[in-house]
């Protein structure tokens, strides 16, 4: 749907991709632009991390290539902070089908929420915000199930394309 790749989706879609990841309720959508600073100082410092550390003290934090997330200050907390992080030079650049959010939680939530029209970004996000509370928990045990073989079909194909080996 073209709505799915409006502007708007995706600034609230940042929002709540990092609350299903880290398995936590998103209270702190926005829907703005993102940059480095706000990231790193807002996102990071003061939600994320704190928040998946209340969860977890033992996780891997893997982000892709977006400017905000490769920032050499993010990257130099990221590197202090986390135990185990992946940083964004070891991870191919434009990967969706190694992040379970992508290829597996996105396309039942988008499903699910665009049934009937929306109305506006309000309603967008009172939508995702409804449908990560009422998400089962078997769709994202199914995306992690699925992602040791995506990451070994990955390496057996050299980084290319890897379907054929699913």
């Amino acid at each position: 749907m073209v709505v799915a790749h409006s502007d708007n989706f995706h600034k609230v879609r940042h929002g709540i991709c990092r609350c299903v990841e880290a398995g936590l309720n998103p209270p702190h959508i926005r829907g703005i632009k993102l940059n480095g600073t706000y990231y790193l100082d807002v996102l990071l410092k003061q939600e994320m991390l704190p928040d998946i550390r209340a969860i977890s003290g033992d996780f891997i934090f893997q982000q892709d290539n977006s400017p905000a997330h490769r920032a050499r200050e993010t990257v130099a907390l990221l590197q202090r902070e986390v135990p185990a992080f992946t940083a964004h030079n070891l991870w191919p650049p434009n990967s969706p089908d190694l992040k379970p959010v992508d290829y597996k939680v996105w396309g039942t939530m988008q499903d699910r929420v665009y049934r009937a029209k929306v109305r506006d970004v309000d309603d967008l996000k009172q939508r995702l915000i409804d449908m990560r509370d009422s998400l089962e928990q078997s769709v994202i045990d199914d995306a992690i199930d699925q992602w040791r073989s995506r990451l070994r079909a990955c390496v057996r194909s050299k980084g290319g394309h890897f379907e054929q080996f699913l």
